[in-house]
């Protein structure tokens, strides 16, 4: 690993190791700067692949498309676009071609905005662009699986969570009332789905007040609601926003507003305000360290009241509007409404929806305001893809106060490389679209590649109306990550599982879930501690397949799993690439026994029925599965345990309490069990 120096980088901390500077040029491509620009130009072979970047769209082959890093809040994860809510500066070109050439990775260490040509202007070149401050990062190996292993040393160990964050957790925009989470609790087990949390959306908060709760509802019983889910088992994980109400008398505000803690306009002075759910807000200064233990220490009111779990929202950060732009966007239509003539024409009314659409999440509004760093003023947009990452870290960091010895479920929507280090990550706001069930296929190895192992997306979708066999498709998908949520959004169909005739097919693929938790998280902690990936593309194994390099579809789990997910709607089966001799495990709801075939290198055709469970185990492979799932995920017996795989394999199973910080104090053990 190499570390190369442009200009005057602000310090991300996104690297952990110590390099040395290298005072030669980059050994790859050619690089070009000036006092405004930097561009690297970078040669490719027709079939190179390029890998990485972590939470984008389009393929696991991220060849032939613009991808720009600036963290965005936009729910349209279609593949016309070039940001989302993440900024993973980091890829691995595969020269497949030149027999020679050895795969390398790259790092473009930079917060503000980094553009990635990967073979979109030319074919056959990478130009990436960015301002001429950074820290270059090169990464050389013999596979592109090694070089991420090594990058994931570079950038140190990902976030451990609680073990009862592999559970199932029911979620929706639009719980408000405790009668509505005991609904759910109560619809849950009514059609028997193993669950162990629910999440609290913006209802539960006094108007959408970071740290209060609906006065109304729960007054000063908070914490007696807590403790009635608690005996439960099934812990509330709340959700907490970026943006602070400005509202005269709110504790957080007028403390954060004396100690000078919010993000400043140009004057160094005033405030920047913006809109976002509590209407018009202010912005913490994570980059600022006073500010940030400041806000990370307010999660007090909720960890003091038995809350253990946490999900940051809405901290690119996003902006609805700005004081600013607001009173431009008045101007413009009172100009526009004065104006007899107007609209002349089509392209007027087009102008019209454009100035209305610009005021949200504005480019003139991130270069408007200021963080204070250190000793120095940086204006937002050069440290943009910061800002989540640092609200996840100063929470984090508060915990290590208020819940010294336990671990906490800390996940958030928008993050830069180093955040893994301090929770994890979903993948936003999706859509109850079939086009996003492979997307989370093609997201979930380049987020591992990036630090982020444990995540997940919205199941079912967060936007759009879901419809029953797109539900179930998506968990076929999420019974294998670590993050296991069904989420959606107020105004769209319902689609908890209780929601859909014949429930029981979801309360079976749930309940698969609860069977598989002992390996997931096994595998989890393995993967923590060594820096390894737990999705991986099929051609990271199999680097010299052809065929192997272009599957998309399916993913290699751990070690020992193929997963091989059906993505199309009214589809039965699909079309299956075995890049070795591999086992079969189908897993019926009316069957209790696993059924279980070998199956030889090359194509088959496999039926995927809706209630079922497949995946493939490895050659000379095994792993365990639990013989009768629970309810919660500390019920689970792992003294049940049936082995699924090739005889007389052997499977080390890790194991600890779950919940302690200290891993040298988590009662840890590893046991090995054979096929």
């Amino acid at each position: 690993m190499k570390k190369y120096i442009f200009g005057q980088p602000i310090e991300t901390q996104a690297a952990v190791l110590e390099l040395p500077a290298e005072q030669n040029p980059v050994p790859i491509g050619t690089i070009h700067t000036d006092k405004n620009h930097w561009k690297m130009s970078i040669p490719l072979n027709q079939k190179d692949v390029v890998y990485g970047l972590g939470q984008t769209v389009r393929g696991i082959n991220k060849r032939g498309w613009t991808y720009t890093s600036w963290a965005s809040d936009d729910p349209e994860h279609s593949e016309d676009r070039h940001s989302l809510y993440g900024a993973h500066n980091f890829i691995i070109v595969d020269p497949v071609e030149d027999p020679e050439a050895k795969p390398f990775g790259l790092f473009i260490d930079n917060p503000g905005k980094v553009v990635f040509d990967i073979g979109d202007t030319k074919r056959n070149e990478i130009q990436i662009q960015s301002a001429p401050d950074l820290n270059l990062y090169l990464i050389e190996g013999n596979t592109s699986y090694e070089i991420s292993q090594k990058f994931r040393k570079l950038i140190g160990q990902s976030y451990i969570a609680p073990k009862f964050a592999f559970g199932y957790g029911q979620s929706r925009w639009g719980y408000k009332t405790k009668d509505d989470f005991r609904d759910v609790l109560s619809n849950l087990k009514a059609i028997d789905v193993p669950v162990d949390m629910i999440y609290m959306d913006i209802d539960y908060m006094e108007r959408f007040k970071d740290f209060t709760v609906n006065n109304q509802e729960f007054g000063n019983h908070f914490k007696e609601f807590v403790d009635e889910m608690k005996k439960e088992k099934i812990h509330l994980v709340p959700i907490i926003d970026a943006g602070v109400k400005v509202e005269n008398g709110y504790s957080i505000y007028e403390e954060g507003k004396e100690k000078n803690y919010f993000c400043k306009m140009d004057d160094h002075t005033s405030d920047f305000i913006g809109a976002v759910w509590p209407g018009y807000s202010v912005f913490p200064d994570f980059l600022n360290h006073e500010a940030s233990q400041w806000f990370g220490m307010n999660y007090k009111m909720m960890t003091d009241a038995g809350i253990d779990a946490f999900w940051n929202d809405m901290n690119e950060p996003a902006l609805f509007y700005s004081e600013t732009g607001m009173k431009n966007l008045k101007n413009y239509l009172a100009e526009f409404a004065a104006d007899p003539e107007l609209p002349r024409d089509c392209y007027d009314t087009f102008h019209l929806n454009d100035q209305v659409n610009s005021i949200k999440n504005s480019m003139k509004d991130y270069e408007s305001f200021y963080h204070h760093m250190g000793d120095q003023w940086v204006s937002h947009d050069k440290v943009h893809n910061l800002y989540g990452y640092k609200m996840t870290q100063s929470a984090s960091d508060a915990f290590k106060k208020l819940r010294p010895n336990e671990r906490t479920l800390m996940y958030s929507r928008s993050s830069y490389i180093g955040a893994h280090r301090y929770g994890g990550i979903w993948t936003g706001d999706n859509k109850s679209w079939w086009s996003h069930l492979p997307l989370i296929l093609h997201q979930l190895p380049a987020l591992n590649m990036c630090g982020f192992l444990y995540t997940g997306c919205d199941l079912g979708g967060f936007g759009a109306d879901a419809t029953r066999d797109l539900v179930l498709r998506f968990m076929q998908i999420g019974i294998f990550t670590p993050l296991m949520r069904n989420h959606s959004a107020l105004g769209t169909r319902d689609q908890e599982p209780y929601r859909f005739e014949n429930p029981e097919d979801f309360s079976f693929l749930v309940k698969t879930r609860y069977r598989l938790i002992p390996y997931l998280y096994s595998e989890y902690m393995k993967a923590v501690q060594n820096n390894d990936l737990m999705f991986r593309p099929l051609s990271f194994d199999f680097p010299d397949d052809e065929i192997a390099r272009e599957v998309e579809d399916q993913l290699l789990i751990c070690h020992e799993m193929m997963i091989a997910p059906v993505t199309e709607q009214n589809k039965t089966g699909r079309m299956v690439y075995l890049p070795e001799e591999m086992i079969q495990i189908r897993i019926k709801p009316t069957c209790q026994e696993v059924g279980r075939i070998i199956l030889g290198e090359g194509w088959h055709y496999i039926q995927y029925p809706e209630n079922q469970v497949i995946f493939f185990v490895r050659k000379d492979k095994t792993l365990p599965l639990v013989h009768i799932p629970a309810k919660r995920v500390d019920e689970i017996d792992y003294d049940n345990l049936e082995m699924v795989g090739y005889m007389d394999s052997e499977y080390e199973l890790y194991d600890d309490d779950g919940i302690s910080s200290d891993l040298d104090h988590c009662n840890a053990s590893i046991t090995i069990h054979k096929s």
